[in-house]
């Protein structure tokens, strides 16, 4: 490629990626009278020998965003979708092998998942889950692979066997100790794969669906005395039970049930009736490694 000429000044450019964002992509796949549905929003980050384009307006190694956004349908079409991870790692290889300019391909991928109504429609009838969101990003460079996965806005609570008491104090402490309460969070987590390409890749599917229950299981079994044990129950159970998996990530919002004070109406209230606080709130979040693993590309498990 030619040397690419800059503008004389002290400025220079540095990291710089462009894309198509937000591509919403329904496949329905049709087995005769039963139907199956794949519903993702596809956001597509290129990025490599684009210089020319922010010196000079030179758009010659600019594939177009429609491009892209043209390519995930088509892709759909082509490929199907077994997996968002498997559909991100067909699109990443693509644009960075067809085009010489782009040198690594970032595709971030949101599913929603659907439920069937009911067997009486012949297969081909949906409710939209409400549960959780399921994420994914793969990054490829040419070379090595980096698949992220995980999930959000799945909102759990234990009603009991929860306790928060001897903590730190100060002359601004008011919050009462606590040997009963309620623990409420929304899981928001991210779980890097040890597959960089070498060997057969993960089951995608299935890791995400066991991901998920060791997830639930840890939080559903840890007898807890901070939100952060909880935290960590839930990332060391992954570690330990899911050998793909070589890192973890949770930010666990506290979705605090304050006990509501019905003594004015002369009621007793043993941890009965609650008050459901959305705002402000504890923001718990913690990383969990497998010892002696490292990212191979780095990446912000967080803003996935």
């Amino acid at each position: 490629m030619a040397e690419t000429s800059r503008p004389a000044g002290p400025a220079v450019l540095a990291q710089n990626q462009y894309g198509k964002a937000e591509n919403r992509v329904v496949r329905i796949t049709r087995d005769g009278a039963t139907h199956h549905i794949k519903d993702l929003n596809v956001s597509v980050t290129l990025s490599g020998d684009m210089d020319d384009v922010h010196y000079s307006g030179s758009n010659a190694h600019v594939l177009p965003t429609d491009t892209t956004k043209n390519t995930v349908y088509a892709f759909a079409q082509r490929y199907g979708i077994e997996s968002a991870e498997q559909f991100g790692i067909h699109l990443a290889r693509h644009f960075v092998t067809s085009q010489e300019a782009i040198r690594t391909a970032r595709v971030r991928i949101e599913e929603y998942a659907w439920d069937r109504i009911g067997a009486e429609d012949g297969g081909h009838s949906f409710v939209r889950k409400g549960q959780e969101v399921r994420h994914t990003q793969v990054f490829h460079d040419g070379t090595s692979w980096q698949v992220v996965s995980g999930l959000g806005d799945l909102v759990v609570l234990n009603s009991t066997d929860s306790e928060f008491w001897g903590y730190a104090k100060d002359e601004y402490t008011t919050l009462p100790e606590a040997y009963d309460r309620v623990l409420a969070t929304e899981v928001n987590t991210r779980w890097r794969y040890g597959w960089t390409g070498e060997g057969d890749a993960p089951d995608w599917n299935a890791s995400y669906a066991e991901t998920r229950r060791h997830l639930l299981e840890a939080f559903a079994g840890t007898y807890s005395y901070s939100l952060q044990q909880t935290l960590y129950e839930m990332g060391a159970r992954v570690i330990g039970e899911r050998p793909e998996v070589d890192e973890i990530r949770l930010s666990l919002p506290n979705k605090h049930h304050f006990l509501a004070d019905l003594a004015p109406f002369g009621l007793t209230n043993d941890n009965e009736v609650y008050l459901a606080a959305d705002r402000p709130y504890g923001l718990i979040e913690a990383t969990v490694l497998r010892e002696g693993r490292e990212a191979a590309i780095p990446v912000d498990l967080t803003n996935l």
